[in-house]
């Protein structure tokens, strides 16, 4: 489990926060692309005995198979959208709208993901009208500099993309009707992953442990050789050279690109010697980025994807780990409970921000201004350096 730690200090008596009114609300999530929840009712039921009260908006859970009962049985308080808004800690791991951010009280906290290509401008300023600290659970870093929220969930992404990509060659409708890892007498498919991090290395070991043939791609090889060290002789590593990247387009039954240090882009003349009816995810982006000449679809409707779309298109599977919601819910939750008992040891969210550097560093809104170069450029305006601003509160 991470440990959010930090060195106790005397603080002055106007930041303190009685953890028994500390309110968390949890909205539903109105985006078509994120299925994921931050916490089970177990979680919920953790941190209420922890003394914090939370507030739910009514069938928020349904997209990980939760009822509402299962919430309130757990001390949640299930209502309205703007009593989850009105919390003085907001969770919501889609970009708010700026209707959204109205409804929040001025000075309280958004925990979030970060995502600045979906941030909406409007909604931006509305943060910094009504002076809320906006932090991105993806950027947060515990006390060994590791990004728990940004690992977990890039682990069930790749997880995830062999599990969908097993299934839908199994499917012979939608598929091919073969096993991904074959049978004796039978050579199994061949999975390509490009990039060697955690992402890359998590769909590797699952598709090894399925019995495909794996290779991995990268131009880090210093990356390459740690993700060497960690998975064995089963995956086949190479740099991402051009005339041995075509050979492994050529034969890959699936493909999964994940983040790398250069972005990864297979235009349309790679595509083109891609089989027919290979299985493409991008785990690098949200809309397709690593294949542009592919239609991107989400994941979790993968099922609901026609024969003709699946054969005759190519297409390109992106959100992966929205298919595998409750999976990510429960990761999630076991994250944001340590997290938020930081914040309580750190008596408030201002000095949890003061104490925390791994906190201070994912902030990307605080008190009226941007701290946060991608959310500022986004937004067409300037960021600041947050440092200074914790030093004059």
């Amino acid at each position: 489990m991470p440990q959010f730690t930090h060195t106790p200090q005397e603080q002055p008596q106007e930041t303190l926060i009685d953890r028994r009114s500390l309110t968390i609300g949890l909205p539903a999530c109105q985006s078509s692309s994120e299925r994921r929840f931050p916490l089970t009712p177990e979680a919920a039921a953790e941190l209420t005995e922890r003394g914090f009260r939370i507030k739910m908006e009514a069938g928020a859970t349904a997209a990980i198979n939760y009822t509402d009962n299962q919430y309130m049985r757990a001390g949640v308080s299930v209502g309205t959208r703007s009593e989850a808004l009105g919390c003085d800690i907001v969770i919501h791991l889609a970009p708010l709208e700026a209707a959204d951010v109205r409804k929040m009280r001025r000075g309280t906290m958004l925990l979030t993901l970060l995502k600045p290509q979906n941030q909406h401008t409007d909604a931006i300023k509305e943060l910094l009208k009504r002076h809320i600290i906006a932090i991105a659970l993806d950027l947060i870093e515990d006390s060994g500099g590791c990004t728990p929220f940004a690992d977990i969930l890039a682990e069930i992404d790749g997880r995830a993309s062999v599990a969908m990509a097993s299934s839908l060659l199994a499917d012979a409708t939608r598929g091919k009707g073969i096993l991904l890892g074959g049978v004796a007498g039978i050579i199994p498919c061949e999975v390509l992953v490009i990039g060697s991090g955690i992402a890359a290395c998590a769909a590797a070991r699952s598709a090894v442990g399925l019995g495909a043939t794996v290779r991995m791609y990268d131009n880090d090889v210093y990356s390459l050789r740690r993700a060497s060290q960690q998975l064995g002789p089963w995956v086949i590593t190479s740099t991402l050279h051009p005339h041995t990247l075509e050979n492994a387009l050529r034969a890959a039954d699936v493909v999964v690109a994940t983040p790398t240090t250069e972005p990864f882009s297979a235009g349309s003349e790679l595509t083109s010697v891609m089989k027919r009816g290979v299985l493409a995810f991008d785990l690098s982006s949200d809309s397709g980025k690593a294949f542009p000449a592919m239609t991107p679809v989400d994941l979790a409707d993968a099922l609901a994807v026609r024969e003709s779309a699946s054969l005759r298109e190519r297409i390109c599977f992106v959100h992966a780990g929205c298919a595998v919601a409750r999976t990510a819910a429960m990761a999630l939750s076991n994250t944001l409970i340590t997290l938020m008992s930081s914040i309580v040891s750190c008596e408030g969210v201002s000095n949890a921000l003061k104490l925390l550097p791994g906190m201070q560093k994912a902030t990307y809104t605080f008190f009226g201004r941007i701290v946060n170069p991608q959310v500022a450029k986004a937004a067409g305006m300037r960021s600041v350096d947050i440092s200074i601003y914790l030093t004059l509160s």
